[in-house]
């Protein structure tokens, strides 16, 4: 069985999980802001930040890499996550990213694919061999090459939760759904010469620009599983079209409190509350371990009682 320091190998050998820098999404940027539920969401959960009234919310933007220098002109993963703070003072996150799927069912995939991806003279026969041996995401690569697209702004594109979340309600009915966070300002991409000649950390830059004029807004909304949809494989498409949105998320600033003088921040989508259940997803719960395995790499310190129960 594939264990975190195994994939923190793998990473490593894709250039990526560099001491002091996160395994993957090194490159990122803290924000804050507010989330408002709808009154659809308070009938979906139970969980106090859905019942309608303002939480403070923490916002990390971040290109996919585990390289804390990659250009954000380069095609890549994006990714959105999303710490809210509960009335007890306690939180809960959500882990989104631009590619709707993972490319595993498992954690080994995972792996597997990371070895593969090793710079050097055989990569493509190794390639090769994986997508003979995983012909499930040879039918999948569209969706992950659109996901790796450069946009316009971290503002001008959709991000998607790989997971499966069971949400319980006050009268106790339960629902299997996943995330999806679609931008107030809707979705543009740069043309590929625009994005080989954009400046090194241009989304940041554009974003902190545009944030200086007003808040960014996103929808919150929900997939709703239907009865032939997986709750436990991340690399499986969803058949359902019911969709709910359950809130919008404002951004307002950066953040500059977070992250100074030993302050850790880990986003963590096993982190969740009452009337928010994970699902057996194995993937789902190896992350948890795997961003133990990388708050060690970077910090020296073990996340210990602070990470949820995997």
């Amino acid at each position: 069985m594939v264990t975190p320091d195994d994939a923190i190998e793998a990473i490593r050998g894709t250039g990526g999980a560099q001491p002091g820098a996160r395994a993957l999404h090194a490159k990122g940027t803290l924000y804050r802001g507010t989330f408002t539920a709808t009154p659809d969401a308070a009938a979906l959960s139970r969980a106090k930040h859905l019942d309608g009234s303002e939480v403070r919310a923490l916002v990390r933007f971040s290109n996919g890499s585990g390289n804390p220098k990659q250009s954000d002109g380069s095609p890549a993963v994006r990714g959105l996550a999303v710490k809210f703070t509960l009335p007890d003072g306690s939180t809960t996150d959500v882990s989104t990213q631009t590619a709707r799927l993972f490319v595993s069912s498992k954690p080994e995939g995972f792996v597997d694919l990371l070895k593969a991806m090793r710079p050097g003279l055989t990569t493509p026969l190794r390639m090769a061999k994986y997508f003979v041996t995983h012909p499930r995401l040879l039918g999948a690569s569209p969706v992950l090459r659109d996901a790796n697209k450069v946009s316009t702004s971290y503002a001008t594109i959709e991000y998607h939760g790989l997971h499966a979340f069971r949400w319980v309600s006050a009268d106790g009915n339960a629902r299997f759904v996943r995330y999806h966070l679609i931008p107030a300002a809707g979705v543009s991409y740069l043309a590929g010469s625009d994005a080989r000649g954009a400046g090194p950390d241009f989304l940041t830059d554009e974003l902190n620009t545009r944030l200086a004029q007003g808040p960014v807004r996103f929808d919150y909304r929900v997939q709703i599983a239907g009865p032939q949809d997986s709750t436990t494989d991340p690399s499986a498409p969803w058949r359902s079209a019911e969709t709910v949105t359950v809130g919008t998320l404002q951004i307002t600033g950066l953040d500059t409190e977070r992250e100074h003088d030993g302050d850790i921040v880990v986003f963590d989508p096993m982190r969740v509350t009452d009337g928010i259940e994970p699902s057996d997803d194995p993937v789902l719960h190896f992350r948890s371990l795997a961003y133990s395995a990388s708050v060690k790499l970077r910090t020296g310190v073990a996340r210990g009682s602070e990470a949820p129960p995997a």
